[in-house]
């Protein structure tokens, strides 16, 4: 769990929450099963019915190296140890209290709840006995009627055990999808109407049986647990869902490559359906998305029960798979290709592994190191930009492509320089290329994923890309560019003020005689505000760039002197009609004056609102919080869209066009998420604040300041101005603050949260080793991170730190709907699209100190990875955009802050019904 600054106050307040009706287990830590939280891995080797080693060890009474066993099962990720001493040449009740009493010396496995797992009644009450904290039994079940059954369940309850049902009754085991619901429920009433137990502390074990064994009774199994499972689910919600995963691969024993790859998938399913819980070796599970397609798709038959020769189609593909192996063979014929076809291999496919050999074999074949790069390395460079042109590879995919080259690259560079002599009288000493770039996001703007991206797409057509970063400032912009002779500058940038700073490089770039063309791209650009507030600075070529897939034909055409008359001329008379256009428009739409739309305000009549008080009033820190809870929340669509993969999530892994390099880009994603949360490799920190809050004025919020002496802060709202049909409120975010002359008290609270803490490390590290694909995907990953953590820490201030919706239950998916009650608006965005009222906000909740997130001078918050925002809890208050305001609003918000009305314009500008 996070550090938590909590004041007394706070602790006070804490006691009095209401314990929710959770799972809960613990060892020497606790174990919460929340809704939220993840599939819990019971670990499955210290079973003397399905370990070898563990059973030997515990016949030859080798109990304490028995114990590293149990050790290598938490090291794997188990959650909960499953100890069983069910064998026929054993003392069950000795061997289970004599492990359970070594287990309880070591701290480092018994901080994990222990699962008693026995057949035999005698033997879980001797481990009852044994045991700190609170355990699971497995199991009890009607298979002796319901006296006995009632007998085993007010023992464990008295010893305050969890227990495991199974699916049995007095005449057998449930084996079809309505004997287990049915099984289930009955053994439910007893337990929570006759016994007392807790719903929460039931878990169901509804059964899973082997399939694919050849007898036709048996392909249904898998199906039949799913949808037991969801039903038993909505029909009793607070229990659990269990069972040994390993039981539906058994048909496959021996063959640990089949048998692995069933359980992931029978898992992937089966979690989606309710399971979150089961006995498994938590060391050798996949990644469903990154087992080999063909053994995926052969799993996915066997265990939906698709087709009719599902059975034999895994059986005929298992005689062909090595089980010492573990992997799939790799196809490696092309290694025996010639090296030029290799190279070119390579480059398309994105593989590393073998670059530094074959560019230093083309080293030896070719005279000069250069004409490596000028010939295998570009010859396959331009089948890269020909496949990605033509739709036929996608932007990962290049990423990949580009990381090889630099690989290559930096294998010839020594050899290069040593020959700088001879090829100053050639080509000046170096590469010859199409062209020279300079790529930078203008100051005052940290974000830089999509540029980066860009000048990977540019580089693999063969051109120098000078990559300058983030903030950086027009005189230094414009002073490289003269030094390096670069051909084309490129700007990017994603808050509002970067527009502006575009707009200036534009001016210097005219006042300084520059001829090179300029690019603008980023989030907030546009091909209108492009062809009106910046082509019209600079006369030599300004053309806005929609995404890196285009960047490419762009600059082609601007470097092609054959094709950049003809290419400009277009552009500008385009750009003139949008810009007449745009001066000549007239409104579409029709405004209120600003005092008619406050008169429309979302609430009226403030009778009965009676607001939550906070349960934790003022400011909490949290430092260096777990990284695997935050991932749990991240919202996958936008990581494709990053990337310029479109569709919606998860279907985009099956998309006929991009499915397939879509699936791989999420399986490295996975890969690298898994990297940053074990070895931590970012710091995430959040700041939070709830405070008493009025509204003072038509649009202000008086806020009472945390800080001693400090009093009251104002923050400042706008007012959609638009005119609205009947019934149609004219919003503000301040409509959602009791107005103070009501006499009612009501809270308002912000945040911040980061996760880019350690960042630069890792991206330093991936520069140095050629690697803009893993460089790109962190950042990527970081910013979901960031809104994940966002997303999470709203979640605990609507259901603990406020408490407003504390009995709230939503899904993933409805988080990502944001069907929650309240919001969490963010300056800069449709709601509050003024950023300055950031630095009342950081002040306030000390966010630079408390989260180590800095505003740059256009408001832009460093790391990149930084979310911040206020929290709005009426039920009423939902997200909308402010729209188009006209220049009396203007005047009235310049007033309101003390500014002139042109800094209110500046501010403003994305909002302005009569200026861009």
């Amino acid at each position: 769990m996070s550090d938590t600054v909590n004041t007394a106050q706070a602790d006070t307040e804490q006691e009095k929450t209401v314990i929710k009706p959770f799972l809960r287990l613990s060892g020497l830590e606790p174990l919460i099963v929340r809704p939220e939280t993840n599939f819990i891995n019971i670990g499955e080797r210290t079973n003397v019915t399905g370990s070898k080693k563990f059973a030997r060890l515990i016949r030859e009474g080798q109990y304490e190296e028995a114990l590293s066993v149990a050790r290598q099962q938490v090291e794997n990720g188990a959650q909960v140890l499953d100890v069983n001493m069910d064998d026929a040449l054993l003392d069950g009740e000795q061997a289970m209290t004599t492990f359970l009493n070594l287990l309880a010396a070591e701290p480092d496995i018994s901080k994990i709840p222990v699962m008693i797992d026995s057949s035999k009644f005698s033997i879980i009450e001797a481990g009852l006995k044994c045991l700190q904290g609170k355990c699971i039994v497995n199991s009890i079940s009607l298979k002796e009627g319901e006296e006995k059954f009632i007998e085993h369940a007010t023992i464990c309850k008295s010893f305050g055990a969890a227990v495991v049902v199974m699916a049995f009754d007095e005449y057998g085991q449930a084996d079809t999808e309505d004997k287990k619901v049915n099984f289930c429920h009955r053994s439910y009433k007893i337990l929570t109407e006759v016994v007392g137990f807790d719903p929460q502390d039931i878990i169901f074990d509804p059964n899973i049986f082997a399939i694919a064994t050849g007898i036709e009774e048996h392909n249904n199994y898998a199906v039949d647990f799913i949808n037991a499972t969801r039903r038993i689910k909505e029909l009793m919600p607070l229990t659990s869902i269990s069972g040994g995963v390993s039981n539906i691969s058994f048909s496959f024993r021996g063959n640990d490559v089949v048998r692995e790859a069933m359980h992931s998938v029978f898992l992937y399913y089966a979690i989606k359906a309710g399971m979150n819980m089961g006995i498994v070796n938590a060391g050798m599970l996949q990644i469903y998305d990154e087992i080999e397609p063909q053994l995926r798709e052969l799993c996915d038959d066997a265990i939906l029960n698709r087709r009719e020769d599902a059975t034999e189609r895994l059986i005929a593909f298992a005689e062909t798979v090595k089980a010492k192996g573990k992997v799939i063979e790799k196809d490696e014929t092309w290694r025996h290709a010639s090296v030029e076809q290799r190279l070119s291999h390579a480059l398309v496919n994105g593989i590393t592994d073998y670059i530094e050999a074959d560019t230093e074999e083309a080293r030896q074949k070719y005279p000069r190191p250069l004409d490596v790069i000028e010939g295998p390395l570009m010859d396959g460079m331009n089948i890269v930009g020909d496949l990605f042109g033509s739709g036929k590879m996608f932007l990962p995919q290049v990423v990949k492509s580009a990381r090889v080259m630099k690989k290559s690259v930096a294998v010839l560079t020594p050899f290069i320089e040593e020959e700088k002599a001879r090829l100053v009288a050639e080509n000046g000493g170096v590469i010859r290329s199409a062209g020279k770039i300079l790529l930078a996001t203008v100051k005052g703007d940290v974000h830089d994923i999509g540029k980066n991206i860009v000048g990977v797409v540019l580089g693999c057509n063969g051109y120098d890309i000078i990559d300058m970063g983030v903030m950086v400032p027009a005189d230094k912009i414009l002073q490289t560019a003269r030094q390096e002779d670069v051909d084309i500058i490129g700007l990017s940038g994603l808050i509002t003020p970067s527009l502006d700073e575009m707009v200036h490089v534009a001016r210097e770039m005219k006042r300084q005689h520059f001829e090179v063309p300029l690019l603008i791209g980023g989030a907030t650009t546009s091909r209108t505000h492009t062809a009106v507030k910046i082509a019209t600075e600079y006369e030599h070529g300004v053309v806005h760039v929609l995404d890196a897939s285009r960047s490419v034909t762009v600059t082609g055409n601007l470097l092609n002197k054959a094709l950049k008359k003809n290419f400009l001329q277009e552009v500008t008379a385009e750009y003139t009609k949008l810009n007449e256009n745009f001066r000549n428009k007239k409104p579409v739409k029709q405004y209120l004056p600003i005092e008619e739309a406050r008169q429309n305000k979302a609430i009226s009549d403030w009778t009965g609102f009676n607001p939550v008080v906070p349960k934790q009033l003022g400011v909490q820190v949290f430092k260096h919080y777990e990284l695997a809870d935050i991932a749990e929340y991240i919202d996958w669509q936008p990581f494709f869209i990053s990337w310029e993969l479109h569709g919606k999530f998860p279907q985009i892994l099956t998309d006929e066009v991009v499915g397939v390099e879509a699936s791989r880009l999420y399986a490295d994603a996975k890969a690298m998420l898994k990297r940053i949360v074990e070895e931590k490799w970012l710091t995430a920190n959040a700041v939070i604040g709830l405070f008493p809050a009025s509204r003072t004025a038509d649009d202000t919020i008086t806020v009472l300041s945390p800080k001693p002496g400090q009093g009251t802060v104002n923050l400042e709202c706008l007012r959609q101005q638009v005119k609205k049909a009947p019934g149609q409120p004219n919003l503000s975010l301040a409509d959602f603050i009791a107005p103070s002359d009501t006499g009612i008290q009501d809270y308002m609270g912000a945040f911040a949260v980061t996760t880019g803490g350690n960042i630069e490390g890792w991206l330093e590290k991936f520069q140095a080793d050629h690697d803009d694909y893993s460089s790109i995907m962190l950042k990527a990953l970081a910013d979901r991170l960031v809104e994940a953590f966002a997303e999470l820490m709203h979640e605990r201030v609507r259901k603990e730190f406020w408490g407003y919706a504390s009995a709230e239950h939503l899904s993933k998916e409805d988080l990502i709907k944001e069907e929650y009650a309240g919001i969490r608006p963010a300056p800069g965005y449709p709601a509050c699209p003024e950023h300055t009222e950031k630095y009342k906000m950081f002040d306030m909740l000390d966010a630079t100190e408390n989260t180590g997130i800095t505003l740059t001078e256009s408001l832009a918050m460093y790391p990149a990875a930084s979310v911040s925002g206020w929290y709005f809890a009426n039920p009423a208050a939902k997200y909308f955009g402010i729209g188009k305001i006209e220049k009396d609003q203007v005047i009235d918000y310049a007033a309101r802050k003390g500014w002139t009305v042109e800094e209110a314009e500046k501010w403003l500008r994305p909002v302005l019904e009569y200026d861009m």
